[in-house]
């Protein structure tokens, strides 16, 4: 008995000292993962674009404070982008209506993002569940532009945002629409990457949504995961068409990471 009881606590300690870590992992600094991708379209002379990806900010989590945010927008500012791009769900949790009380602390530290050409945003499955009037509200405060199956250019980008297809808002269709007219190297945002295979040939789509997982064991995440599996993480070329899925910054559900740590995409976009 007595060997049993030790078994246990040893148990008990593991799993303890796993849980803090883990959760201190979740609130740690992003990682700056680096790419260069070649845009469809790139105007002839024009100079390669810095770009930074964020997504899955989650305010309002555990993971998530208005203190950490700061601390992240100056991580931001000092890698000095051209553009700033936030892949959706600024809001934790779902409860309708919930936004208009839990983002207004995004409002001071994203109104603190530097870039010559904007930041610009849409909103994820959380936003819309939470109330995306609000969010909107708060993004513009913010000096932010959110488009949703809208496109606009800025500086030589010809940037498409297609609404979130996890929470039936993405239309294709008026995206394309809304971007054939526009000149400049082609790219697409979004929250969800599963819209990748109905993109067209050479498309570059920016996303967020997975977490990677947020818990990564070998390559396993426990639970249920909603999203592609093919679209899990980092930089994923399907046929002719690249994504790029962040890890994100925040937690959904536990506010925990293992093996999985936020990160942010230091993108130069060029021809």
């Amino acid at each position: 008995m007595r060997k049993l009881l030790l078994a246990l606590l040893a148990l008990v300690l593991l799993a303890g000292g796993l849980y803090i870590f883990a959760r201190a992992e979740a609130r740690r600094d992003p990682v700056v993962r680096t790419a260069t991708l070649s845009l469809p379209g790139w105007p002839a002379g024009a100079k390669p674009v810095r770009a930074v990806l964020i997504s899955d900010i989650h305010i309002g989590s555990a993971a998530m404070d208005a203190a950490r945010l700061d601390r992240i927008v100056g991580q931001i500012d000092a890698l000095k982008p051209d553009i700033v791009f936030i892949a959706g769900d600024m809001i934790n949790g779902s409860r309708p209506n919930s936004a208009a009380s839990i983002g207004a602390a995004m409002i001071a530290p994203l109104s603190r993002l530097k870039a010559p050409l904007g930041v610009i945003a849409m909103l994820g499955n959380h936003d819309n569940w939470t109330g995306p009037a609000a969010v909107r509200e708060e993004f513009r405060r913010a000096g932010i532009t959110v488009l949703e199956n809208q496109a606009i250019v800025r500086g030589p980008l010809a940037i498409g945002v297609v609404g979130d297809r996890f929470s039936s808002r993405a239309n294709l269709p008026a995206t394309l629409a809304a971007l054939q007219p526009l000149v400049g190297g082609r790219v697409f945002l979004t929250h969800s990457p599963s819209i990748v295979p109905l993109l067209p040939d050479g498309s570059v789509l920016l996303a967020g949504h997975t977490h990677c997982g947020q818990v990564g064991i070998f390559g396993w995440s426990p639970g249920r995961q909603p999203y592609d599996r093919r679209y899990r993480c980092g930089i994923i070329r399907d046929g002719t068409r690249t994504v790029v899925v962040t890890a994100g910054l925040g937690t959904s559900g536990p506010p925990v990471r293992l093996g999985v740590p936020p990160d942010l995409w230091l993108l130069t976009l060029g021809p």
